[in-house]
């Protein structure tokens, strides 16, 4: 059995003990993470997770082959949890317009409060890599959440907006966030929106409608 990190399981004979499998997963991904973020990648060790996420060596090997499967694991799934955290904060909204709204809230705020800024500062070649992963997988993503949304803008501007261009723009906004910060983080969400829509506008008066 394969969990969400891409850890390989044994298959449990209960849910009481797939339930523990987990937690202790959780354990040894979170004590991973504070490594990283007080270490970096390149001084983290089996050992000193075991010891903070307080798990034996055997179980650590009963869950990870390595300390490479284990950085691996970690990476998919703080991607797991970026593509998780963004489908909650727009499923609850049907207007495409409060569902873009919410889409841009929680990408701005993952810039402005996630640990992926403190990552880049203590691992940027480890940080890198996970951000190369998770700009491609968040384009086909964004453009599932927001199908509704690029309709809905078709559909008010008479054209067929660059729904790829659009996705791209947000998660470069994200990626150009943590490396060099907002100068004012408390109207990030407005600029973006913004500049957004008068990206839309001027494709909308440039394209010829049939």
């Amino acid at each position: 059995m394969y969990t969400e990190t891409g850890a390989s399981v044994a298959r449990p004979a209960s849910g009481k003990r797939n339930r523990r499998a987990e937690s202790t997963i959780a354990a040894i991904l979170a004590a991973t993470e504070a490594i990283l973020l007080r270490e970096g990648s390149e001084r983290i060790s089996v050992l000193d997770v075991c010891e903070l996420a307080q798990v034996s060596r055997g179980t650590f090997y009963r869950y990870f082959s390595s300390q490479d499967e284990l950085l691996d694991a970690f990476a998919r799934h703080k991607r797991s949890s970026f593509q998780k955290a963004m489908a909650d904060a727009v499923v609850p909204y049907e207007e495409p317009d409060q569902r873009f709204l919410a889409l841009v809230r929680y990408l701005d705020d993952y810039a402005a409060h996630g640990q992926a800024r403190l990552l880049l500062r203590a691992a940027p070649e480890y940080a890198l890599r996970l951000f190369g992963r998770l700009f491609h997988e968040s384009l086909v993503r964004i453009d599932e959440l927001m199908h509704g949304v690029f309709d809905s803008w078709d559909l008010r501007l008479g054209i067929r907006i660059d729904r790829e261009l659009i996705c791209e723009l947000l998660i470069r906004c994200v990626l150009s966030e943590l490396v060099v910060p907002n100068k004012r983080p408390e109207d990030g969400v407005q600029r973006i929106v913004a500049f957004l829509y008068s990206i839309v506008e001027c494709e909308s008066r440039a394209t010829p409608k049939k």
